[in-house]
């Protein structure tokens, strides 16, 4: 991994051969870090530097942006060379970025090979197993001996992405069995492949979620899941290394829609004006929501007046209720997210967090009842009950919303994220208030006309 020492030693190369003499030594991930680190200017003369294997190795691991830029500036034939040495899902996925009248330019320079695996791709859905699959992958006929099978790898499989396992299709190229490598290199040449490959294989078709091919391959520990079409052809693989992308984009994404962050996918070093078309709608409209919460207020204003220490006890109340439910949410939206639970589990999980709330909210109760009759004058002291009382309530509340919201939303098969903390949180300050209000309210009458 390439240090911070070592990013600064790079910088400070003032002689271009040497410079690039150590681009051309790193490994390609680390070279691509470095180069994405640069200005413009500086990283189309940085990737010149590299040697013809180095850049085609380096180019895959730059963000898309910077891929973008490169394309831009390094000539013709150069991007040609690159774009065609691509895997096909890392080539579909820089085309979807890139203007329609570049794509079909490069598209027509490919070799017919390419271009049908690139458009094979590009056909399907985003977000789909289709989608971030390669056709790249080692397939054998069910009919060969193992040493049949190693030579037909040894001669046409060399530039595969992955080799350690082999797909048997039939003479239609429906989806048979597996076989691994291990396999194959320990048995005697003349068995036939079909006596020991397995047929127990797990596989996605082109149309399932690319989260849920993701959740297949973490659970079964797979490098590698093959896809298939509706007629159970095979069609190509999805690799380990596309699987970390996805489960790193679904995370991103999970927690940035909780937070609010519009798509989900906003990087942290994204221009000024992306950041404020994510963020600054949701805010726009969180306003709009806490207008609610603060109507359940306005009615209150003379109570408010005749209390004052309210003013004191409230945000207490309102922070403390939104950070449990933002707690049982998290906790909630990334169980279903990495498949730990489903809404079958529904009952178990609100179980849990009402046990919990029980506990916390009785412990936040006596917590706000304690501060709020050190803070309430003597004659006021009575809204410590109503102030733990409605904690209590609050918290219990928040706890059960932050579970059974993101549940009910998965079995409605929408996106459990959602429901963000913010939404969530203006939703129980305007119950919260409402109630604690009403409360002390009919405390207060109560009191005037036993006066």
């Amino acid at each position: 991994m390439l240090t911070q020492e070592g990013r600064v030693a790079l910088t400070d190369i003032t002689d271009l051969n040497l410079l690039k003499a150590e681009l051309n030594r790193l490994p390609p991930v680390d070279a691509g870090d470095y180069i994405a680190e640069l200005s413009p200017q500086q990283q189309a003369i940085a990737f010149r530097l590299l040697n013809k294997n180095q850049a085609i190795a380096v180019f895959e691991y730059l963000p898309q942006e910077v891929q973008e830029e490169l394309i831009g500036s390094l000539h013709d034939a150069q991007v040609f060379h690159l774009v065609e040495s691509m895997s096909p899902d890392d080539r579909a996925e820089l085309f979807d970025e890139l203007p329609a009248g570049v794509v079909k330019r490069l598209l027509q320079q490919l070799s017919t090979e390419e271009r049908q695996a690139t458009a094979t791709i590009l056909g399907y859905p985003e977000g789909t197993a289709g989608r971030v699959m390669t056709t790249e992958y080692v397939r054998l006929r069910q009919g060969l001996t193992v040493g049949e099978a190693l030579n037909k790898i040894r001669r046409n499989d060399e530039d595969k992405e992955t080799i350690y396992y082999a797909y048997v299709t039939d003479d239609n190229r429906k989806l048979v069995s597996v076989v691994s490598l291990r396999q194959l290199l320990f048995t005697i040449p003349d068995v036939l492949i079909r006596e020991i490959a397995s047929q127990r294989v797990v596989r996605v078709r082109t149309d399932t979620p690319q989260a849920e091919a993701a959740q297949l391959m973490k659970r079964y520990d797979l490098i590698a899941i093959p896809v298939v079409d509706r007629e159970d052809r095979l069609v190509g693989i999805i690799t380990v290394d596309d699987v970390v992308d996805i489960l790193e984009e679904e995370a991103t994404a999970d927690i940035q829609k909780l937070a609010g962050v519009s798509g989900g996918d906003e990087a942290a070093l994204s221009p000024p004006q992306v950041t404020i078309r994510k963020r600054l709608p949701w805010l726009l409209a969180n306003i709009g929501l806490y207008v609610g919460a603060a109507s359940a207020i306005a009615p209150f204003q003379q109570v408010i007046s005749v209390v004052p220490v309210l003013a004191v006890i409230m945000p207490i109340l309102s922070n403390t209720s939104g950070n449990v439910a933002i707690q049982a949410l998290s906790v909630t939206v990334r169980g279903l997210g990495v498949g730990e639970v489903t809404p079958l589990d529904t009952l178990k999980i609100l179980r849990k967090e009402i046990l919990a709330g029980l506990g916390t909210a009785l412990a936040l109760a006596i917590a706000l009842g304690i501060l709020s009759l050190i803070w309430s004058p003597p004659q006021e002291r009575w809204v410590a009950i109503v102030a733990a009382s409605v904690m209590a309530i609050n918290v219990f509340v928040a706890a059960s919303l932050g579970t059974m919201l993101p549940m009910g939303l998965k079995r409605l098969k929408l996106d459990p994220a959602l429901i963000s903390g913010p939404l969530l949180t203006t939703i129980l300050d305007a119950v919260g208030f409402l109630t604690f209000l009403s409360l002390i309210s009919l405390a207060l009458k109560i009191a005037s006309k036993q006066a």
